[in-house]
């Protein structure tokens, strides 16, 4: 069986990403790629690792019949499109904000209100590693955000195993590559001005603060920095636990991170050890669907690190995996890629 694949807002980072995983995937088939900026341009001319991709952009206006149709746009875009989405697909799997919060509330609080808050019900979260439920034959998919990702993948095994609850203090600091600005970044994620930086931005009220409450139950203070670095995201998290029977030690925390992914195909546990590579880092994971996780303890203290592609795991790699589970296929399908070592900045 091969399954159609639509990919609009195909020319941005994440939207060739999709096409790259998808071009190359053994189910999916890609018969459309949109660009109101490139119609009529070949996929290889915006993204030049595609160039043998027989395919050219063409007008997100005239949505062919798929199966699945992969929507890489703005926040904002798929909210305002998603009847005419649905019409052209059996599933939507929507990589913007727009689907993943589960209440018009939410976004009246969070983003900036919501214009088709009747679909919100039909939508499922889909960051698989939180839980499956909900996403085969889904009519509407949600893929996380990047940083949200991040977060939740390091703080989940403390919340499963009961060691972190929402009275507890949790500082989230992520470190973030350009990417996560998108093809059309501005000023701000040029190479001139981004070069060297450690730039604090959305030090406060960071919008995906919203999905982590929602989906861990947790309360935390969240900052963001950019920093020179292409792909990635890195999170650190201090967190104060109160949970448990006493202070928690690193043989606890080895027993909650395994029993939280040890039959995860997308993530490893990197804690320590020897060598250069002893903690999560996003260079180790660039260009793949995989997520490093880690702790670190002093008694009082946990701090919970995950790394992965901002673009792959925090973007297309997630949707391509939520999409294996909705449609019922092997989950790692299309998703086998390793990283590379040594490499440059990701």
């Amino acid at each position: 069986m091969t399954l159609a694949a639509g990919v609009v807002g195909g020319s941005g980072f994440a939207g060739g990403e999709l096409l790259r995983l998808l071009s190359a995937h053994p189910e999916f088939e890609v018969v459309q790629a949109t660009s109101r900026e490139y119609e009529n341009r070949t996929v290889g001319s915006v993204h030049p690792n595609l160039r043998e991709l027989d395919l050219r952009f063409s007008d997100p206006a005239e949505l062919e019949s798929v199966d699945a149709l992969f929507t890489a746009t703005p926040h904002g875009v798929s909210m305002d499109h998603v009847e005419q989405y649905l019409d052209a697909a059996d599933t939507l799997v929507d990589l913007s904000a727009d689907f993943r919060l589960g209440s018009e509330a939410a976004y009246d609080e969070w983003y900036d209100g919501h214009t088709a808050p009747q679909y919100l019900d039909a939508a499922t979260y889909a960051l698989p590693e939180l839980g499956r439920d909900g996403l085969e034959d889904a009519d509407i998919v949600a893929s996380g955000g990047c940083n949200a990702t991040a977060t939740m993948l390091a703080l989940k095994p403390l919340v499963d195993a009961g060691l972190l609850t929402a009275d507890d203090q949790i500082v989230a600091d992520l470190k973030v590559g350009s990417s996560e600005g998108g093809a059309g970044g501005g000023a701000a994620s040029s190479h001139p001005e981004r070069s060297g930086v450690v730039r604090p931005y959305a030090p406060t009220g960071h919008r995906h603060e919203a999905e982590i409450e929602e989906q861990l139950g947790l309360s935390l203070s969240f900052t963001v920095h950019a920093v020179d670095m292409v792909r990635g995201a890195a999170a650190t998290c201090h967190t104060f636990p109160t949970g448990g029977d006493g202070t928690i030690e690193t043989p606890d925390l080895w027993g909650a991170y395994r029993d939280a992914y040890d039959d995860e195909p997308f993530v490893r546990l990197v804690a320590g050890g020897s060598g250069v590579y002893r903690y999560p880092e996003p260079k180790s994971v660039a260009g793949t669907n995989l997520a490093e996780v880690g702790f670190a303890a002093d008694g009082e203290r946990v701090v919970a690190f995950a790394a992965i592609d901002n673009v792959m795991k925090g973007a297309a790699g997630q949707a391509v995996h939520a999409a294996n589970l909705a449609f019922g296929l092997d989950e790692t399908a299309g998703l086998d890629q390793q990283g590379l070592h040594p490499v440059g900045s990701p």
